[in-house]
């Protein structure tokens, strides 16, 4: 295709020129069809009425072709890949922090720790206002990066309002590397019970994984959150389940047309072979995530609990492009040890349908999880039934509870209002939190969203463009509340302390799984093997 392109010359009598027969090949023949390709561009670019843009053509044409085959095989640009190669590497150059952008100005939500911004001293709450002399304020989300990021070494001069300051502060930050983290919350529910959170999986997750694990120290329990976690590197996916898991036991194997067999093992004991595990999974658990769980749940070695999973079972091979791009070829499918095929059913060339089926799946009240009763398995230690059908089906199914949403909670998230009256009244409280909270259990117990801090907001909100709404409020008052509460937790100590916060007080499958191991014996043996569950 790249010579195709090349051809740039004049082809003066081409539209006068004989094709040559093909009555002998195959219409499904490779070779015929990029012939015919192959003449079509030189068609269009020497005869063609008006220029022809060869970039935006075949990008288009890539796309449309890969829209005939299954639902993951895609296409990436140059620019694109330059973010997934950040995504995967699991790190960047830049400042260190974690920033949102609120009424055109650049704000810190998270200074991440041994970063050049924690070094120099940047807090939560600091509105960046100049870079390097220049006015930021009212520049994009997606351009700040481009502004904080450069390479390793490199200096870039902030200007920074903080509340209590009468002038702004000046800092220097020297660019150094910076991790993209993927677990974001790790930490002891109780003496004896873990809790750990994983996002997606990258280069480093599994080393992030123990890490978190050995500060935790000895634990009887875990309750490993794959929730909303999309996939990510296989590897990492396997060495996870791996931690779980003895030596020789099977984690996932492949199968495709054109690719080999393959199956990864765990290949040495797992530090955590015994003790009570929990995974948490909900609709858009996908790939790596369904990975761990099923394998985890074909060896009884974890009870499943929340929603079934996406259902992405489909192995993509990357292939770069002569210009950075690439393309993701779906070349196998997973399947988990008891051999469930992941991937749920789709038609080639339906995305809409396979986007439907996912849309379908939920009732007025939550998630309506189908069971297949065509698709039994047993589970490999305990036969258990287990179902196929696509996703993997949780042993215990936790629906959406829908009796505090409302319309008005909706808009205050939409329009951001939640966060922005946090930032705000951070500003007035820093100092009166910090020392009447100093921990995060004392401000977890103690601390309270009382109806003056309610009408507060519902008045900034209002003042904002979001009308007050009393039913949708009585609704959802709770609801608002813990909301506040854990981003008020995120500024004072950082992600982990949110998720401490919206665990306890507004988390129906984080309690559900509370309540199992609270009476583990009715699921399971003092091992952590899960066990068929009693009539």
């Amino acid at each position: 295709m790249a010579l195709v392109l090349g051809l740039t010359v004049c082809f003066g009598a081409l539209a006068q020129m004989p094709v040559p027969a093909a009555e002998t090949a195959s219409p499904n023949d490779p070779m015929l069809q990029l012939q015919k390709l192959n003449q079509f561009y030189r068609y269009l670019n020497g005869t063609y009425v008006d220029t022809v843009h060869n970039d935006a053509l075949v990008e288009k044409a890539i796309r449309e072709m890969l829209l005939q085959l299954d639902p993951h095989s895609t296409y990436l640009t140059a620019e694109e890949m330059k973010g997934v190669k950040e995504v995967f590497d699991g790190s960047f150059s830049g400042i260190g922090i974690e920033f949102n952008v609120l009424s055109d100005t650049v704000i810190v939500v998270n200074v991440i720790a041994g970063g050049p911004s924690e070094k120099v001293g940047l807090l939560p709450n600091d509105r960046i206002v100049k870079a390097d002399g220049k006015n930021i304020v009212g520049t994009k989300q997606l351009d700040v990066p481009k502004i904080l990021r450069g390479p390793k070494g490199t200096r870039v001069d902030l200007e920074v309002v903080r509340h209590g300051e009468k002038a702004p502060l000046e800092f220097s930050i020297i660019r150094d590397n910076i991790p993209i983290n993927t677990i974001d919350a790790a930490y002891k529910v109780d003496p004896s019970t873990g809790y750990i959170r994983v996002n997606r999986f990258a280069n480093n997750t599994y080393k992030e994984f123990l890490e978190a694990y050995q500060k935790l120290g000895p634990l009887d329990a875990l309750i490993l959150d794959l929730r909303s976690n999309g996939g990510g590197l296989l590897d990492q996916a396997i060495d996870l389940s791996n931690f779980f898991l003895p030596a020789g036991s099977l984690i996932v194997s492949t199968e495709g047309l054109r690719v080999p067999p393959g199956e990864a093992r765990a290949t040495a004991d797992g530090p955590f072979t015994t003790g009570k595990v929990i995974v948490l999974t909900n609709e858009t658990s996908a790939s790596g995530s369904e990975i761990v769980a099923g394998a985890l749940q074909d060896w009884d070695r974890a009870l499943v609990l929340g929603r079934r999973t996406f259902g992405k079972g489909l192995v993509q091979r990357q292939f770069p492009l002569v210009d950075g791009s690439a393309i993701r070829l779906t070349v196998a499918r997973y399947h988990t040890p008891t051999g469930r095929v992941i991937q749920r059913p789709f038609k080639n060339g339906d995305l809409e349908g396979y986007e439907m089926d996912f849309i379908n799946r939920f009732g007025k009240t939550g998630d309506t999880t189908r069971v297949d009763s065509s698709e039994m398995f047993r589970t490999l230690r305990s036969g258990r039934t287990v179902f196929g059908g696509g996703g993997i089906t949780p042993d215990i199914t936790v629906e959406y509870d829908t009796t505090e949403y409302s319309k008005y909670l909706s808009n205050l998230i939409r329009k951001g209002m939640l966060n922005e009256f946090a930032v705000a009244y951070m500003d007035r409280n820093r100092d009166r939190l910090s020392k009447t909270y100093p921990t995060i259990e004392a401000f977890s117990r103690n601390f309270k969203v009382d109806e003056k801090v309610l009408s507060e907001l519902t008045q900034m909100a209002e003042q904002k463009g979001v009308p007050f709404d009393k039913e949708g409020f009585d609704r959802s008052a709770r609801q608002i509340g813990t909301q506040i509460k854990a981003l008020l937790a995120q500024k004072l100590w950082g992600f982990n302390e949110y998720f401490v916060i919206m665990n306890a007080e507004n988390d129906e499958v984080f309690a559900k799984a509370l309540e199992v191991l609270k009476n583990w014996n009715q699921y399971g043996d003092s091992t952590g093997t899960v066990l068929p569950q009693k009539p």
